[in-house]
């Protein structure tokens, strides 16, 4: 008795996972791309005392679904490591990484995940999502242009980052007339696997 119960139990438990697997399958089918990490790039410059500081990380990785033609459909999500942050400065990387910036053994990644796509002109989308750093969670829209050649993709565009709002820089560096409240980011991620615009 207790065999028969057990092997229904499996059952269920299979046929829900492929229910769910059937549900969620297409979603990544439509346009599974991949990221070309040598050609893609994420920047950022921030201002210590008016002075601009450029700064980028070397370590990122992108899973997105996405059909041009059906952009409403798209899934993206893109993870920065912030422990590989480059700034030129071995004191400033070893600096940022700790608690009152970054706080990287704590929170390792930063995240974006979308939560809508929409097209606003040729080769140009809205991007709208989440974005998650150490905790702090934000709505942000981040215009993307794309072009293509060769069979690859490039996304690029830019946004401006409130540092305040993510605890980026707390006690005595929240002051904002000593590190600039706005941080400008900018990125091109280069990728195959998405149809033609």
């Amino acid at each position: 008795m207790t065999s028969i119960r057990f092997s229904l139990i499996s059952r269920r438990t299979l046929a829900a996972a492929a229910l769910a697997l059937a549900a969620t399958g297409p979603v990544f089918a439509q346009a599974a791309a991949k990221l070309v990490p040598a050609q893609s790039d994420i920047s950022f410059t921030s201002r210590q005392m008016g002075v601009p500081v450029d700064g980028k990380f070397r370590k990122f990785d992108a899973q997105v679904a996405f059909d041009p033609k059906k952009p409403d459909t798209a899934r993206i999500a893109l993870a920065i490591d912030l422990a590989s942050i480059s700034l030129g400065a071995p004191e400033s990387e070893a600096e940022v990484v700790k608690p009152l910036w970054f706080n990287v053994a704590k929170f390792p990644q930063a995240k974006f995940t979308s939560t809508s796509v929409k097209a606003t002109g040729p080769g140009k989308f809205d991007v709208t999502g989440k974005l998650d750093i150490k905790g702090n969670v934000r709505d942000l829209v981040v215009p993307v242009v794309l072009t293509q050649a060769g069979g690859n993709t490039t996304a690029t565009g830019g946004f401006t980052l409130k540092r305040a709002d993510f605890k980026i820089g707390e006690g005595e560096w929240a002051d904002t007339s000593m590190v600039a409240n706005d941080v400008q980011v900018k990125f091109k991620l280069q990728l195959t696997g998405i149809g033609a615009l």
